[in-house]
């Protein structure tokens, strides 16, 4: 067993805590040996579902610490129906999280983890304060009308995985540039918070390659033709470690029929198996 635990960042409200489980179920099966420790950030979540949530974990070897956040952090903050006080949550976990926590990383909840972590977790990060992907070779044409929307030279970067330098974070973050940035530019930002990642710590970031760690489950067909067939099933079962069930339709939904729903449902399906008891505290989100 490895020495040093795996530390996990999630954000999300009680529609998002079945997902949350049918990925930590993904993590679980396909991480023998890890140890992993989940920190959640949240503002709402009831506390009769926050101790459902917190037993099941234990009950999977996995300790979940629950941090609800404090809305005098965000004093500052715009805050209104397109940027809530939660788009904030993952640009400042360095802020949020213990000061003795060095490193963490932070994935959506829609994501399956099809092979192990452990490579990313280890990663040096060369000077940087996060690594994550873009979407390059899949989605060129977005690629470019990002990096001249937001004034930026690097690829865009996708948010829904990074691994942080928590230390370096702390220094480089500052929660009124991040508020500032929001004021002079909300007329501009299309996806807010992935928005001000690229803008202001783009530049500070690792590229890392989409295809082992932020596959976008919506463009099998991109990633086959772009590696000249090389990227069939067999090799995205056998190299891809994190599945990310981009954009608005989600896999948990009925009517999801994708090349990878069959996966989805199947880890969906082992999870409800194992008895958490908080997948009958949450319905399927209906929302993006």
């Amino acid at each position: 067993m490895k020495s040093t635990s795996i530390h996990l960042l999630v954000t999300f409200d009680q529609n998002y805590i079945a997902p949350f489980e049918t990925m930590l179920t993904s993590i679980l099966l396909n991480n023998p040996g890890e140890q992993f420790h989940v920190w959640l950030l949240h503002s709402a979540i009831p506390q009769t579902a926050l101790d459902a949530l917190e037993h099941d974990c234990r009950a999977h070897g996995v300790p979940l610490t629950p941090i609800a956040v404090d809305r005098q952090l965000f004093q500052g903050a715009p805050i209104t129906k397109q940027y809530p006080q939660e788009m904030y949550y993952r640009l400042l976990a360095s802020h949020i999280l213990p000061a003795s926590l060095k490193r963490v990383l932070y994935l959506d909840p829609d994501i399956l983890v099809i092979n192990p972590l452990r490579p990313l977790w280890d990663l040096d990060l060369q000077g940087n304060v996060f690594a994550a992907a873009s979407h390059i070779g899949v989605v060129d044409v977005m690629n470019g009308i990002n990096r001249i929307r937001l004034k930026t030279e690097q690829d865009y970067y996708n948010s829904g995985v990074m691994l942080m330098d928590l230390e370096a974070a702390r220094v480089l973050v500052q929660p009124e540039a991040i508020f500032q940035y929001v004021r002079d530019h909300e007329n501009e930002l299309l996806l807010p918070d992935q928005d001000v990642f690229n803008s202001l710590y783009g530049a500070q970031t690792l590229q890392i390659d989409d295809a082992l760690w932020n596959y976008d489950a919506r463009y099998y067909s991109g990633y086959l033709l772009r590696s000249g067939g090389a990227y069939h099933m067999d090799w995205v079962m056998q190299h891809t470690a994190i599945l990310h069930f981009c954009g608005k339709r989600k896999p948990w939904k009925r009517s999801y029929a994708t090349r990878f729903a069959p996966l989805y449902k199947h880890y969906r399906q082992l999870a409800a198996r194992s008895g958490a008891s908080f997948v009958s505290l949450s319905a399927p989100p209906s929302h993006g």
